[in-house]
């Protein structure tokens, strides 16, 4: 059974397009000082027969690990504001980015665009609403915007670039409130908005010396991490306090 299993897959015929991908980096280091970052994304199409007919077209998807949301709406009631519907996501990406060579419905058709789950939309799941709820994706839709203007989810229409038709290249910027993990990179080759290809890596990103370590004593020292903070705050308050003494004087 093997055996013919092998024989079938060497009969299959080979692809006429592969991606072949570079980064500029790999690994992110999230330190105190850490303000954001941009990965270079870059690559090429390699033929092992005449360029197939057909609109080229590159997409590009970075994803940071999903995370549960939960999206309340707030009403004004007796004059304050308080919150009343809430709305639960199972899973939606801490952060993503689609950069694509065009209109991403040019590049990409819907169905294709439905089975790989390119669009942020497609990469939240598992939404659950009470029954008070009747428009439960107006939720998501606020959660895409508010997301969207903190950089956190991004659409870069027309930013990938491709030169004759073989090269291709872009830049995605990360912004400073990065989540911890694996950064799934994609990138889709298609023609006349067809997959025809695909390659998946990923981008480290960690924190690392002093942010690391305050971080791992938050988690696994609680109280002693409570304590400093609690130590810390006296000692600021104290030393403002003294501060504004002298000056008086």
């Amino acid at each position: 059974m093997r055996l013919l299993m092998i024989l079938l897959c060497l009969a299959l015929p080979a692809a006429a397009e592969e991606v072949v991908l570079g980064l500029s980096q790999k690994e992110v280091a999230i330190t105190t000082n850490f303000d954001g970052s941009e990965i270079f994304v870059f690559g090429a199409v390699k033929r092992d027969a005449p360029q197939p007919e057909g609109k080229l077209g590159v997409i590009v998807t970075i994803s940071g690990p999903p995370v549960p949301v939960s999206v309340r709406k707030k009403e004004r009631r007796f004059g304050i504001w308080v919150n009343t519907d809430v709305v639960e996501i199972e899973a939606a990406p801490s952060y993503y980015a689609v950069a694509t060579s065009g209109p991403i419905d040019d590049v990409l058709d819907t169905r294709e665009n439905i089975l790989r789950r390119v669009t942020v939309t497609s990469m939240i799941q598992s939404i659950s609403a009470p029954t008070t709820v009747l428009d439960a994706t107006g939720y998501v839709k606020a959660l895409i915007r508010i997301r969207e203007k903190a950089e956190a989810f991004q659409l870069l229409e027309g930013k990938v670039v491709i030169d004759d038709d073989t090269l291709f290249r872009t830049r995605i910027k990360l912004p400073a409130a990065l989540t911890e993990g694996a950064y799934q990179t994609r990138i889709l080759l298609t023609r006349d908005g067809q997959v025809v290809d695909h390659y998946q890596t990923a981008i480290d990103v960690r924190k690392v010396g002093l942010e690391r370590w305050l971080y791992s004593l938050s988690r696994n020292q609680p109280f002693l991490y409570g304590l400093m903070s609690l130590a810390i705050a006296i000692f600021a308050g104290w030393g403002a306090s003294a501060a504004f003494s002298l000056l008086r004087n």
